[in-house]
């Protein structure tokens, strides 16, 4: 029978399956893309009796070819925190689905292993923009503070090889960089051994460097949104900025849009840190919009309703602000 591992190609994404297949080895055929192409289940060809393991892309959006899977008798692992919506009642469907704050699918695949690989845990957590949950996680593990910055600032420059458009937008595919990084148990060795990871780094702040230069289009005193060019750097770098802004203020909410070659517009909402909430209720009210109450995007914003979207920002950010 034929087994698919199914990922999100950003650090949460790929850190959860790393530590999933270092604990328990097999042979998988590899379903993943960059961040936003989160509908990846409707890709997989699998036959009665083969499996999934599913990471870090919400069951909602991809209900439909889930629940004809589970139907024709394939078994399903599911790991994520994204908005899920109602689950199934289904012998062949076994869920960790966690959407609080403060955890990431990596998180949950460490608690489901017992912290057996936990240092990929903090960088995952570190990528997603969990501070004081990578911080708790690397105080658990016995990290130093130099070895959770490496973690840090590797978990960063993975999760902002996720972001673009298109696979052709980012440094490197996901899929090669799994491929690359499954072969170490410890993330200080790949950090090591790997020239990638220093690329990866210095791209990131370059790309930071462009987009710090951009005036937002709205501030008010509980947040911003920040439209970037349509350039391959910006959509690279569009939920990276986001999570930069929200380290920088973390009582205000942001949003950053990048524009398509369409004139359109990707856009990363991040709530803010201290006041984590509201995200995904923004996002999920337009269409192609999903995500976690935290963080969440729009995979394309229609250009006319840029109005409606700074708008809906105001009432929910606006709303929660304190007084």
């Amino acid at each position: 029978m034929a087994h698919f591992d199914v990922f999100n190609g950003d650090a949460d994404g790929i850190c959860a399956l790393h530590q999933l297949r270092l604990a328990r080895p097999r042979e998988a055929t590899l379903v993943t893309g960059a961040k936003r192409d989160i509908a990846l289940v409707k890709r997989v060809q699998a036959r009665p009796g083969d499996s999934l393991t599913v990471l870090d892309i919400s069951f909602d959006a991809n209900r439909e070819a889930l629940c004809a899977l589970l139907d024709q008798g394939v078994h399903v692992e599911y790991f994520d925190h994204h908005h899920a919506g109602e689950l199934p009642m289904n012998v062949n469907l076994a869920a960790h689905i966690d959407t609080t704050a403060q955890v990431c699918t990596s998180v949950l695949v460490d608690r489901h292993l017992r912290g057996q690989y936990r240092p990929w845990a903090v960088a995952a957590a570190f990528g997603d923009n969990l501070q004081a949950t990578a911080h708790e996680l690397a105080r658990e593990a016995g990290l130093d503070e130099t070895q959770a910055a490496q973690l840090c600032e590797l978990g960063e420059s993975i999760n902002y090889n996720a972001y673009g458009d298109s696979v052709e937008d980012l440094f490197i595919a996901p899929v090669t960089l799994y491929e690359t990084l499954k072969h170490y148990a410890d993330p200080f060795d790949f950090i090591a051994s790997e020239p990638l990871v220093a690329s990866l780094s210095a791209c990131r702040r370059e790309d930071l460097e462009r987009a710090q230069e951009i005036t937002p289009l709205f501030t008010v005193q509980y947040g911003s949104v920040c439209v970037l060019p349509d350039e391959p750097w910006a959509r690279r770098v569009r939920g990276v900025f986001a999570n930069a802004l929200a380290i920088e203020e973390p009582s205000c909410a942001h949003a950053v849009l990048s524009v398509n070659p369409d004139g359109n517009y990707a856009v990363s909402v991040r709530a803010p840190l201290v006041r984590p909430r509201g995200a995904d209720e923004l996002c999920r009210a337009f269409p192609g919009g999903n995500g976690r109450v935290g963080a969440a995007g729009i995979d394309c914003l229609d250009s006319e309703r840029l109005d409606l979207f700074v708008t809906a920002f105001v009432r929910v950010f606006g709303r929660s602000a304190p007084r």
